[in-house]
């Protein structure tokens, strides 16, 4: 869409058309015609009753033998003839077909524009040999442009604009050499712009936008030197624009938006010194804009979204004080914010999003009393949200999103009262969220997602009447979920997943009639699913994974017939699932690690209809059991003495003959199992761990394969002796499995439970198909298997895991021991952190100090020195995985010459100043990363290296890299061949 909009057609037509009234010299009718009066009468008489009946009603007072007579619409001169038929905006419908354009010689303005006339220009239209205005525009015309069209030497005005006009331009249009205004823009025009356009010397205005029109700009339009307005938007031109553009002296518009265009913005561009409105949006410019630019200081609306520009923004942008609409999003923008921008107090618009742009936002921006729009997303903006933005009193939207902006949220915000979008998600943002934000009562979407808001969501939230999107997601929100949610009548979205919210779902949200997408997953909910959930009808995506709801599916579910994406994961909940599409469809992975889910779908288990039929029966029942309760108290107290003596003297039987037997006691910690019948299972599946079903073996135990009898395979991790002979509180090691074992995320093996007995003790895992991370990248085939995409994928499953460990689990949860070989694949290829939390089941009074290191190679450097256990270690270890999945080998030494960068203070003196080219670095047996994939790796790699800092404090969290992964990758400023690690060390790649 035409980003820059010129004047309104109708008042420029309306101006030529009064212009051309008052200087005709037949500008008066008389009712004393001898000049073809009756010929002129008929001929109208006849199209009038072509029309419609409703059209012909409207022109009721055609009526009589002068059309000069008083007849709507039409002037004569002063023969009698007819001069001017004006019909413009009145709800005339039919065709040209019956109007005789022979019987009107002395026609000079034909005007029917916005009306509802259908079918093509007759040829014959050639025969209006004087007229010099025609305005056809907004109606139903079809066809092409007759050629014909070109007979018309008078002409002045063209406009066919708004109509659904195919084929393409005559070439004949260019023997209108007369000719002002060319306006035929909004139709279904083809082929290529003719070069006869070049003989309308006189032209000021040219519509051609919105069409189908292919091939490069004529030169022959850089010769029209009287152009005022150009306008070629929303076609598929493609070529560059030449350096002669700079000879349209005289422009005011140029719209060149929505094209195919490529190649540089010439230098001749500066000497456009008149122009007011530029757009160059959606094309293919790129390079740096060059410094001639700074030359348009009448500028009030300049658009280049959507293209590949790089470089800084122009300096010389608003030193007119005149700019209104600037929008550069999306391009390669880099540097600071010019400083003619900072004070463009006549900003409407500002849009510059999605480039590489850097500096202190809360120095670069001051006061704009106009500012209705603004959008600084994604970009590399750090410091402070200023105060200042709360000035902006006519504000609308702002934007700030995936930047690094720090600090907390300005109470002054409460003063841009017309606010109705406010996104600051994706940055460094703490505190609470401000109770001043109260009075930005016209809010429609707020959007603080992916920041480290803590605190809990304000009760004045019900005030908010209008707002439709609310995302929370990813603080560190906390409390329970406030019942006031359910007055905000019109939302359509609610996310308050990734937080720490606690107690139930509050049934005030059944009241949402309007809400279509619910996120509650990865929060501490729990209790049962509130029935009035069933009462969302417009609700299409439900996702209340990870979290502690229990009992069953409420049957009011069966309502929602709009669902089409569920999500239940990693819950309590069991019983049948509602027999709806959504659940039907959904996978195993939306259902898995519940309680007891039963269904026939997703592999779900048979519901017990056994079960069901006997619940259905207890009413009838209970008769019975009034009857017979009597009888059986009785007998069961005759039962429990017998009972209780045999017991006694079957365990002092089994005491004389086993007297060592109290202290080798037996404990099985297995959710959802019998866990001595499991025991069983596993020693008979394995034949007592016999070696020809290991699959691993690690600093803790072996790995053993099992297939136990309900066809389920587990991995058994077999302690070595010198652990179990650790476990001392038996009952304090039970709570701890309990803990590790509920812990859910789709990127952490699940942990079922724990076995000790006097033989064997062990701990009981989630089968992962393809084993370790280190094992595929070892295969050959396997590992070229494993490309990009997929090798990105696992890092982003890393993430995901570690972030949850860190962020999600309170208290946090410090793996220790982060490898490749604790690293597993499913068939997928998805990533599955195994081994979580081991050393704390092993070692529960270490706290975070243990003489356990970690694995050589992949353990944090301060660890040789303090044996001090923190986040910031999984952090490396991270880092190193990271760089093995990229390179397909460990890093091994390079390690070494990262961390004496890091710690150099000048670059120069670095080994890795030699230049070394990212590509050498990955792993050779695959091929050279696309597009997508290598702005990936770019990213991926810079993280990377961040972890692997010697200081710990420098390394960033894994809540802030899973934020950043949930963005779009950052586009590259080189080519990828030829990026460095140098590069990548000093952020210049991206």
């Amino acid at each position: 869409m035409t980003f820059l909009l010129h004047k309104p057609f109708f008042s420029v037509f309306l101006h030529v058309l009064f212009f051309h009234i008052l200087n005709s010299p037949f500008s008066t009718s008389s009712a004393t015609s001898v000049f073809g009066n009756n010929t002129e009468a008929e001929a109208l008489s006849k199209w009038k009753a072509s029309l419609d009946s409703h059209s012909q009603s409207l022109l009721s007072s055609w009526v009589g033998t002068s059309p000069c007579n008083n007849w709507a619409g039409i002037t004569c001169d002063n023969s009698g003839s007819v001069t001017n038929l004006t019909l413009g905006d009145i709800g005339l419908r039919g065709t040209l077909h019956d109007f005789n354009f022979q019987s009107f010689p002395n026609l000079l303005i034909l005007h029917l524009g916005n009306n509802s006339f259908y079918g093509s220009i007759p040829p014959h239209i050639g025969n209006l040999s004087k007229i010099t205005y025609l305005e056809l525009c907004y109606n139903d015309f079809t066809g092409g442009i007759p050629s014909e069209i070109g007979l018309l030497k008078s002409l002045d005005t063209l406009s066919l604009c708004g109509n659904h006009f195919g084929g393409s331009i005559p070439h004949e249009i260019g023997k209108l050499t007369s000719l002002s205004l060319l306006a035929i823009e909004r139709n279904n025009l083809s082929g290529s712009i003719p070069a006869s356009i070049g003989n309308l010397r006189n032209l000021s205005m040219l519509y051609l936008a919105d069409n189908e029109l292919s091939g490069s700009i004529p030169q022959e339009i850089y010769l029209l030197e009287s152009l005022n307005e150009v306008d070629l938007a929303s076609n598929v031109l493609t070529g560059t624009i030449p350096d002669c553009l700079g000879k349209l002296a005289n422009l005011t518009l140029l719209s060149l938006s929505s094209n195919q265009l490529s190649g540089p913005i010439p230098p001749s561009i500066g000497q456009l010194k008149s122009i007011e409105g530029l757009g160059l949006n959606e094309n293919k410019f790129h390079g740096s804009l060059p410094l001639e630019i700074n030359n348009l200081t009448r500028l009030t609306s300049f658009a280049l979204s959507y293209n590949e520009f790089t470089g800084p923004l122009p300096q010389g942008l608003c030193l007119g004080v005149l700019l209104e609409k600037f929008t550069a999003c999306s391009n390669y923008f880099s540097g600071t914010i010019p400083e003619s921008l900072k004070n463009c107090s006549s900003l409407y618009r500002l849009r510059l999003d999605g480039n590489q742009l850097t500096g202190n936002i809360s120095e670069d921006f001051s006061s704009y009393p106009s500012l209705d729009y603004v959008d600084l997303s994604y970009n590399n903006f750090y410091g402070g949200i200023s105060s200042r933005w709360g000035e902006g009193r006519n504000m609308t939207s702002f934007k700030i999103s995936n930047n690094n902006i720090s600090g907390e949220i300005p109470p002054e915000l409460r003063n841009a009262t017309r606010l109705q979008l406010l996104d600051l998600s994706s940055n460094h943002l703490q505190g609470t969220i401000p109770a001043e934000l109260r009075g930005l009562k016209l809010l429609y979407s707020l959007t603080l997602s992916n920041n480290h808001l803590s605190g809990t969501i304000p009760s004045y939230i019900r005030m908010f009447s209008s707002l439709q999107i609310l995302n929370l997601a990813s603080n560190n929100l906390s409390g329970s979920i406030p019942k006031q949610l359910g007055e905000c009548s019109n939302l359509l979205l609610l996310n308050l997943s990734s937080n720490k919210f606690t107690e139930s779902i509050p049934n005030e949200i059944g009241s949402l009639q309007s809400l279509q997408d619910l996120d509650l997953s990865c929060n501490f909910l729990a209790q049962g699913i509130p029935w009035q959930l069933g009462q969302l009808l417009m609700l299409e995506t439900l996702d209340i994974s990870h979290n502690m709801l229990s009992g069953v599916i409420p049957s009011s579910f069966k309502d929602l017939l709009s669902l089409s994406a569920v999500d239940i994961s990693y819950n309590e909940l069991q019983g049948p699932i509602p027999d709806i599409k959504a659940f039907h469809n959904a996978s195993y992975e939306a259902l898995r690690d519940n309680m007891g889910l039963c269904g026939n779908d997703s592999g779900l288990k048979l519901c017990n209809t056994t079960e069901s039929n006997r619940t259905s029966k207890k009413k009838t029942n209970r008769v019975v059991i009034l009857i017979v309760l009597p009888v059986l108290g009785s007998l069961l107290l005759v039962f429990v003495v017998i009972g209780a003596f045999f017991i006694l003297r079957q365990r002092a039987r089994k005491s004389e003959a086993e007297p060592g037997n109290e202290q080798d006691r037996n404990m099985f910690t297995i959710l959802g199992h019998d866990g001595k019948k499991l025991y069983e299972n596993i020693i008979e599946a394995t034949e007592e761990f016999n070696s020809s079903y290991c699959i691993g073996e690690g600093g803790y135990g072996t790995v053993y394969k099992a297939v136990i009898p309900t066809t389920q395979v587990v991995a058994v991790k077999k302690l070595h002796q010198s652990q179990t002979e650790k476990l001392s509180d038996f009952k304090a090691f039970e709570k701890e499995v309990c803990v590790l074992a509920n812990i859910r995320h789709r990127n952490i093996v699940k942990l079922y439970g724990f076995c000790s007995h006097a033989k064997h003790s062990f701990l009981v895992y989630e089968f992962v198909e393809r084993g370790s991370l280190r094992k595929v990248l070892t295969g050959e085939e396997q590992a070229i298997e494993l490309n990009w995409m997929k090798r990105l994928n696992v890092v982003k499953g890393m993430v995901g895991a570690l972030s949850y460990l860190h962020h999600s689990c309170s208290p946090p949860i410090i793996h220790r021991d982060i490898t490749s070989n604790n690293v597993l694949l499913d068939l997928d290829y998805e990533a599955h952190i195994s081994d979580f939390g081991t050393a704390r089941l092993l070692m529960p009074d270490s706290s975070n100090w243990t003489a356990f290191a970690g694995t050589f190679g992949y353990s944090a450097p301060e660890l040789a020195y303090t044996m001090k256990v923190t986040e910031k270690c999984d952090v490396y270890s991270f880092g190193v995985v990271t760089m093995e999945v990229m390179m397909g080998r460990h890093p091994g030494d390079l390690i070494s010459t990262l961390s004496s960068h890091a710690s150099s203070s000048s670059s120069s003196i670095s080994p890795i100043s030699q230049q070394t080219l990212l590509k050498d670095v990955l792993d050779q047996r695959i091929s050279l990363p696309k597009k997508g994939a290598a702005e990936g790796i770019v990213h991926i790699m810079k993280r990377a290296l961040a972890c692997l800092h010697p200081n710990p404090y420098s390394r960033p969290t894994m809540g802030n890299i899973s934020s950043e992964l949930a963005t779009k990758w950052p586009p590259l400023t080189k080519p990828f061949s030829t990026i460095t690690l140098e590069d990548i060390l000093s952020h210049t790649c991206s």
